[in-house]
């Protein structure tokens, strides 16, 4: 168990510290998402409709479009330099390389979450509400879902001819109940009211994170095997 974790340890530092040497990924999604906050805030009437009352769809609707710009590619680089070969042949399980990349996108739409946060609280004037420590815990168990998903598709298109593009096709229609309850919870919460009411949204979205990390770590064997 020890060397299991220190396997995907490994792995995720070794993504993240190719993040930070190119930016490549995390400058895609956070000029996406300060691009859309600025759009959305001259494009709302504020004559009739408070844009506080958009924020909660609008910041998830960014979260999956500024998303599946970093999630399209997780296995880019490996797949160009030829490195995503000798990883799946080394001896780390399969399962190791797919939590290790959830987890490194992960932390990078984390960072993207707290820019979308503060961009929409800039222009949107919308706070954390009276319940932050939920706030987050949906943000969170959603975003754990959609990095899942993303992460698993992003195997099956790296090598597809139609690639980054084919990603939203396959992973869009499973994020239903992810932007329902997402949207829903965010919305409640921005409205100020108790954690206990956005209860529901919550069990939810951590069934989904649960079954998408599964559902992910046993099927990204078949999906990178040729």
């Amino acid at each position: 168990m020890i060397r299991y974790v220190q396997q995907v340890e490994a792995l995720v530092r070794k993504d993240l510290l190719l993040e930070l040497r190119t930016w490549d990924r995390l400058s895609a999604m956070g000029a996406f998402a300060v691009l859309v906050a600025v759009l959305f805030h001259y494009a709302v009437d504020r004559t009739l409709i408070h844009p506080r009352e958009l924020a909660a769809g609008l910041i998830w609707l960014t979260i999956v479009f500024g998303g599946i710009l970093g999630l399209g590619r997780t296995f880019a680089l490996e797949e160009e330099d030829g490195a995503i070969q000798g990883i799946l042949t080394s001896p780390v399980p399969k399962d190791a390389v797919f939590l290790a990349k959830v987890t490194g996108n992960f932390v990078l739409l984390g960072l993207l979450v707290l820019l979308i946060l503060f961009v929409f609280g800039l222009f949107f004037q919308v706070g954390l509400g009276g319940n932050p420590f939920a706030l987050f815990g949906v943000l969170s168990l959603g975003v754990l879902g959609f990095t899942a998903l993303g992460t698993l598709y992003s195997g099956v298109t790296v090598r597809s001819r139609m690639g980054e593009t084919l990603l939203p096709v396959l992973v869009f229609p499973l994020l239903v109940p992810m932007v329902v309850f997402g949207v829903r919870g965010t919305s409640l919460l921005f409205a100020g009211v108790s954690g206990a009411e956005v209860e529901g949204s919550l069990r939810i979205l951590g069934s989904f994170s649960l079954v998408a990390l599964l559902a992910g770590a046993f099927l990204f064997r078949f999906v990178v095997e040729d």
